[in-house]
């Protein structure tokens, strides 16, 4: 590895570069799944390359290649540069990146259980074992599914920083769902989207505790088809922790992200109305909402110990009381706002650019026993698991579907509902948020597939809530 960077370097020097970083990378893949009592699919994979990053003529440039040969690391050396250099021929200014600490060091992901240690005979044992719990009349069709990596990144700058940084995710996640041939009904654990995912090693898949919640799951999908709808109207609402993770994602987490809010990611997903005139200025939430980006977030898939700038992992905080207060940004970005650059750089593999990217975006807990949420409200809905959602291109209006519902009535659970939807205007949806859950009801969410940028990149980020309580909000169809 070191070999291939001090090439990459000195060639990129050679022609006069400003700036220069390379990241090789050696990743390692594999993903089980299963259909109804029989393996669906093994897929075992593994990749490793180079990317090269460079401003020349003040312009970026970057190019890539799986081929780690000097005279290839010397080509494309000369070819990001190349780029850099047509690239300044129709710059509007100056690339111009905020100065950091630069870093030395070498980073080991503190796992239990290597994944890959474990027999696949194993994995697909407990994966067919929940398959025959959801196993129930009504149920047709049953799934499960597990997925592993683990990575050696490496990263060295002209600035003089050199990294060595390992990574190993671990996932697990079940499904199942139920017809009486009038209706559909799906119930997914821990979460949709594939479960739940964290930086550990095989001893998360027996914290997620599949078997033990399999026949549940399967039983909730068959007890909707026959559930009454989800009511409408204007009412209290609470969000259980999956679904709040997601409400932060959209609402909080991209329209935090400076570049969107610059106009750079436009013509792919819309800009932002977090614009710059409201930084500090701007009542986002109410007064008890605390939403931070934490890269230091123990077994979060959306941590990490340094970007892919080099800057090392830090927590700060993009609502505090409510107030509007920081920005995902990076070297570039910040030096535009004259902020602190803090590390939300990041790149989906070796053949691409890193671009600001969400980290682990978190509701810092409340106080609020779940009963005491409960108890609080007269008329309303307890939604849980995502379903559906869509959020307009400035992440302000927006309308999220959950698997599954529970009526509030007078302070106390009622019937299941099937169906439930919600929606709102996202400052609006906020300040009405009077009540979290305690730190007993929090977790930290994997999500793996956030996409963003031209060409798509699909990035692993996270998400920290418990439960939330949420007033006047509207519930299902708009009269």
């Amino acid at each position: 590895m070191q070999r291939i960077i001090e090439e990459a370097l000195m060639v990129a020097k050679k022609f006069g570069v400003s700036y220069a970083d390379v990241r090789v990378i050696d990743r390692t893949e594999e993903e089980i799944s299963t259909k109804n009592g029989s393996v669906d699919g093994i897929k075992s994979s593994s990749s490793k390359g180079f990317g090269i990053r460079v401003i020349a003529d003040g312009a970026w440039g970057f190019s890539s290649s799986f081929v780690l040969t000097d005279e290839e690391i010397s080509r494309v050396a000369e070819e990001a540069v190349d780029i850099a250099k047509a690239s300044a021929k129709t710059k509007i200014e100056d690339v111009t990146l905020s100065k950091i600490e630069i870093y030395q060091d070498r980073v080991e992901e503190q796992v239990k259980i290597d994944p890959f240690s474990v027999p696949i005979t194993k994995k697909i044992s407990i994966l067919l074992d929940a398959d025959k719990l959801m196993n129930l009349q009504g149920i047709i069709l049953r799934r499960g599914g597990m997925y592993f990596s683990k990575e050696w990144k490496t990263f060295a700058s002209s600035e003089g920083a050199y990294l060595e940084l390992e990574r190993v995710i671990s996932n697990a996640g079940i499904s199942a769902i139920a017809t009486d041939g009038k209706d559909v009904q799906t119930r997914s654990y821990p979460s949709s989207f594939g479960g739940d995912y964290q930086r550990k090693g095989f001893e998360f898949i027996e914290e997620v505790k599949l078997l033990e919640n399999a026949w549940r799951i399967a039983n909730e999908a068959i007890q909707l088809l026959s559930a009454k709808p989800c009511p409408s109207g204007k009412m209290d609402i609470i969000l259980e922790s999956s679904q709040l993770a997601l409400q932060i994602h959209e609402s909080c987490g991209h329209p935090t992200e400076l570049d969107r809010v610059l106009g750079e990611e436009a013509s792919f997903a819309g800009t932002s109305f977090l614009t710059p005139d409201k930084l500090g200025k701007f009542k986002y939430g109410s007064d008890i909402v605390n939403i931070v980006a934490d890269a230091t977030a123990p077994f979060a898939i959306g941590g990490f110990a340094y970007d892919d700038e080099g800057i090392k992992a830090k927590k700060i905080y993009l609502v505090k009381n409510g107030e509007f207060v920081g920005y995902l940004n990076s070297r570039e970005t910040s030096k535009k706002l004259r902020l602190e650059p803090m590390g939300a750089m990041r790149a989906e593999s070796w053949n691409r650019a890193p671009i600001i990217r969400m980290t682990s975006i978190n509701l810092e807990p409340g106080d609020k026993a779940f009963e005491e949420l409960v108890s609080g409200i007269d008329n309303g809905v307890l939604m849980a698991t995502n379903k559906s959602w869509s959020i307009d291109q400035k992440r302000l209006n927006f309308q999220f579907g959950t698997e599954i519902g529970w009526e509030i009535r007078n302070g106390k659970l009622q019937d299941m509902v099937k169906n439930p939807t919600y929606s709102g205007i996202t400052y609006e949806f906020w300040r009405n948020c009077d009540g979290i859950g305690n730190k007993d009801y929090y977790h930290i969410w994997g999500l793996p597939n956030c996409g963003k940028g031209e060409p798509m990149q699909v990035m692993q980020v996270s998400h920290g809530a418990s439960y939330g309580r949420f007033r006047n909000v509207q519930v299902g169809v708009l009269r």
